[in-house]
């Protein structure tokens, strides 16, 4: 049930409301999803690129109060598209983050780690900037200087500090940002904001506007409960290329109207991310960028969770975990040039980071990836991919599925193996290897996809 607010929330409430320039935005955020009409979608990607055989239909987001979500074209692109992204809170939102362990992370990465690292980070975030076609990395001073300066201008306007705007940015590296093209367009954002766009649209465009060579935005959105009341969250991805392991090679932006301390916020994503964000794969490549921000506007009514492992979090954690596995999940679908989505599981590993390890050797294999491609079930090829790791392996006792179509077992081809049925098994869009390498009881996940040759041709023309 969703419980009515107590007569000393609701005079809160009017005060802060009073007080908040943003009221009348948060007003129009809470409006039912029925009264506004979406406009036409805006182009988005790259030219030439046929949408994923994969792709998920974009879903149906409702008001999130709290925020809202303003998107233009500052021309880090040569062709019409949107590429600029701006995200506005309402004061006291919390935020946490996890990012890239990448040696030379980008200039928004350092700042956002900066800005949320310190005592009282995360505690009033007012603002997200986002820019596609330039990742602002390997740029040294000149780049971290042009973030500041971007966010120092968007605080001015949003009558805020600087260090309570995040920063990201994805796209090519080496180029440092032209800053001068975001603020340029933040007249524009500023409408685009105040106006009358249903929040589902807003969120949908958002999408669109930080893909890069993403053939389709990625959104998701769950619902769950803190003592009764109805908390929402909501959060869109952008991947494609460079995806690996270790905050995966991403931008994802997750907001929710629970009133949560930042803390908490950083639990529940350090949590969740392993199985997730940490859990997908590509092509075995880290980036520099890889940002993953989570919002807590704290507008729902729902009594502030302040500590760690409370209780009351149980609904609300299934739920973002939901959220950040079908954003996860979604990276691997538009992987460049895939045809197949493939779960890895690994299972009587002697520890979990020793089934995390087999498996992503499994699913980062070239030799594995292409002979998914070719819909070769080539089981000898997952037996190298395990082989190599030097981890814990009972070669006697390893067993390979596919789907439920046994190879091998007890360390040998199957006696049962059926190649006409193991061929039609990989004909499907969906592929599930198993392996139980019979070194103990630790099991774990990893999803990927296959390597064609579209991979090839998209990032051979990356910068064209």
């Amino acid at each position: 049930m969703t419980k009515t607010p107590t007569t000393g929330q609701k005079i809160e409430q009017a005060f802060e409301k009073a007080l908040d320039p943003f009221a009348a935005a948060l007003k129009r955020a809470t409006r039912p999803a029925e009264a506004a009409a979406a406009p036409a979608a805006t182009p988005a990607g790259k030219p030439g690129l046929a949408v994923s055989p994969l792709a998920v239909p974009f879903p149906t987001i409702p008001p999130i109060g709290g925020v809202e979500i303003a998107t233009a074209r500052a021309g880090f692109y040569k062709h019409e598209r949107d590429d600029l992204v701006v995200f506005r809170f309402a004061r006291g939102t919390s935020c946490a983050g996890v990012f890239t362990r990448h040696k030379i992370g980008s200039a928004p990465v350092d700042w956002c780690k900066k800005h949320l690292g310190g005592a009282e980070g995360g505690k009033d975030v007012r603002a997200l900037v986002v820019n596609a076609g330039c990742a602002n990395a390997f740029t040294g001073k000149a780049g971290a200087d042009a973030a500041r300066r971007a966010a120092s201008e968007v605080a001015k306007r949003f009558g805020c500090r600087q260090r309570d705007v995040m920063m990201a940015s994805t796209g090519v590296i080496g180029v440092v940002l032209d800053e001068k093209k975001i603020i340029a367009k933040l007249p524009d954002i500023e409408a685009g904001l105040d106006a009358d766009i249903h929040p589902s649209e807003q969120w949908a465009r958002a999408g669109r506007g930080i893909m890069t060579t993403d053939t389709f935005p990625k959104g998701s959105y769950a619902e769950a409960e803190i003592e009764g009341y109805k908390v929402r969250i909501a959060g869109i991805a952008k991947g494609s290329g460079m995806i690996a392991p270790d905050m995966a090679t991403m931008l994802a932006f997750i907001v929710t109207d629970a009133d949560i301390h930042p803390n908490v916020l950083k639990a529940l994503l350090g949590l969740h991310v392993r199985t997730t964000f940490n859990s997908v794969t590509v092509d075995g490549d880290t980036s520099t960028n890889d940002t993953a921000l989570l919002f807590a506007t704290g507008t729902s009514g729902a009594p502030r969770i302040g500590r760690v492992g409370d209780r009351r979090l149980k609904s609300f954690s299934a739920a973002l975990d939901k959220v950040m596995l079908d954003l996860a999940h979604q990276l691997v679908r538009d992987g460049e040039g895939a045809t197949k989505f493939v779960k890895v599981t690994v299972d009587g590993a002697a520890s979990p980071a020793s089934a995390r390890k087999l498996a992503k050797s499994i699913a980062d294999s070239p030799l594995v990836k292409t002979a998914i491609a070719g819909q070769d079930a080539n089981w000898g090829r997952v037996v190298m991919a395990v082989g190599k790791t030097e981890e814990p392996v009972d070669r006697d006792r390893l067993a390979i599925r596919f789907g439920p179509h046994q190879a091998a077992v007890d360390g040998a081809p199957s006696p049962t193996y059926d190649e006409a049925k193991m061929t039609a098994y990989m004909k499907n869009p969906e592929i599930d290897i198993t392996v139980d390498v019979g070194a103990g009881r630790a099991s774990a996940t990893v999803w990927t996809c296959d390597l064609t040759k579209g991979y090839i041709e998209i990032n051979g023309d990356y910068r064209s």
